[in-house]
């Protein structure tokens, strides 16, 4: 599947932030490196900006680049492996697709994990606003919402609120996966 950059969100990110920052268009772009005309274009939701573009943008603004790329998402969230907002690289075979933007104040605990098929691991809702993060290594497995859990493959994602019971099933052996519970 061929994933394209959202510019219209981008459009509507750099002139937010550069907004909330005060600055103007030639600032930004001098801050950024690059030409003033090439900022304009972005700023209307024209061109095709690489990864290196977008980063410099993101610390001429003093932003995370994913306040740039990040759109609202939705309680539960999955993105198969062949999904998600690529942003290439313009030196390199190289591409980045953000999976989840950490809220301001959040505190994000990464854990490993090693499954194998049998009994399902329910979880208990934790504290209310935690989110949990999943993204499967190996394998395939149940994950989510206890009553709806998502079917995973290698290389998808999900995200669910953690505050709900939720469960992580193991369907194949040797199943693993990478866990962020993120408290806000």
């Amino acid at each position: 599947m061929e994933r394209e950059v959202p510019m219209k969100s981008i459009a509507a990110a750099l002139r937010r932030e550069r907004g909330a920052a005060g600055l103007s268009l030639t600032e930004v772009a001098r801050r950024a490196g690059i030409a003033k005309s090439t900022l304009s274009q972005l700023e209307s939701g024209q061109g095709n900006p690489s990864i290196e573009t977008l980063w410099a943008l993101s610390t001429a603004l003093n932003v995370p680049f994913s306040q740039l790329i990040d759109p609202p998402r939705p309680r539960v969230q999955v993105i198969r492996s062949d999904e998600g907002v690529a942003v290439a690289s313009a030196q390199a075979d190289y591409q980045a697709v953000l999976l989840a933007a950490a809220p301001p104040g959040a505190r994000r605990d990464i854990y490993r994990i090693d499954a194998e098929p049998g009994k399902a691991r329910a979880s208990d809702p934790h504290m209310p606003g935690v989110t949990e993060h999943v993204l499967l290594a190996t394998g395939r497995a149940l994950v989510g919402i206890a009553d709806e859990p998502v079917e995973l493959r290698p290389g998808d994602y999900i995200s669910y609120p953690g505050d709900l019971p939720h469960v992580f099933e193991a369907l194949e052996p040797s199943t693993r996966a990478v866990l962020v519970s993120e408290h806000t």
